[in-house]
């Protein structure tokens, strides 16, 4: 059994145990290994029944990536058994320490394979957009990047509003701004451009990056393209909305 076999068995285990990427592997990864584990992962969940429902690009803006000291942004699987409609309730009680993001969810409307997707290529591809929030645990990530990324980058879950579609190509992304309630009270407000890279040329560099491993961005995979506002953290109880410019609102709540 190879190294990348070992990790992939022993996150598997602890993922079927409810605990996230085990202690023993802290500072063991490169980048590399640590997305051909999570290739490994995916496939595991895909032969138990569970569902590919797209991916997330994490640190999308360059601002962010130099903190974490990292040259590109990195990305993690989403399920179809994490994914929820806009007044979704959650029990609280089941997530780690969770945080929420508000991002903005793309459905592919046209294949799209590497290794040289370009961002004119995903502008024709994308038949929908939506408002979105991503439930992660960022503790995974921000202890050690590689093992983070191996165990999924973080992803708990994510939530849509209703999709923008067709997708209008002349729509400014750079533009959008997303004004954060918790509980009624404004958390933040923040326009896209301010702290995310082109969410269109992101996912071309995911498609890129993905034909390394043998994958491609399917029709009807959706896609969550990086924060928006600053990660919050929730409480129990706590109901968040997002109002997104031009293209509506996502709601959750936490009981």
């Amino acid at each position: 059994m190879n190294k990348i076999e070992r990790a992939t068995d022993s996150i598997w285990q602890s993922m079927r145990e409810g605990r996230h990427a085990p202690e023993s592997l802290r500072k063991t990864l490169t980048l590399d290994d640590a997305y051909h584990v999570q290739v490994n992962l995916l496939r595991r969940w895909q032969s138990e029944g569970k569902k590919l429902a797209g991916w997330k690009i994490g640190l999308s803006g360059a601002a962010a990536r130099s903190r974490m000291g990292l040259a590109e942004p990195f990305t993690g699987y989403l399920l179809d058994s994490g994914h929820f409609e806009s007044g979704h309730r959650f029990a609280y009680d089941s997530l780690p320490r969770p945080i929420i993001e508000s991002e903005l969810c793309f459905t592919i409307g046209r294949r799209l394979s590497g290794p040289a997707v370009t961002r004119d290529r995903v502008l024709q591809a994308i038949g929908a957009v939506a408002p979105a929030f991503e439930i992660a645990y960022t503790a995974s990530i921000m202890a050690d990047m590689a093992l983070g990324i191996a165990g999924g980058g973080g992803q708990l879950a994510f939530v849509t509003g209703s999709p923008l579609a067709p997708y209008p190509h002349d729509l400014d992304l750079g533009g959008i701004s997303v004004e954060l309630r918790r509980n009624g009270e404004t958390v933040e407000r923040a326009v896209n451009r301010d702290v995310n890279d082109d969410p269109l040329q992101c996912i071309a560099w995911l498609a890129n990056h993905l034909a390394k491993y043998g994958l491609a961005l399917e029709d009807g995979e959706r896609i969550i393209t990086g924060s928006i506002t600053k990660p919050a953290s929730i409480a129990k109880g706590d109901h968040f909305e997002a109002t997104f410019a031009a293209l509506g609102k996502v709601s959750v709540s936490f009981v």
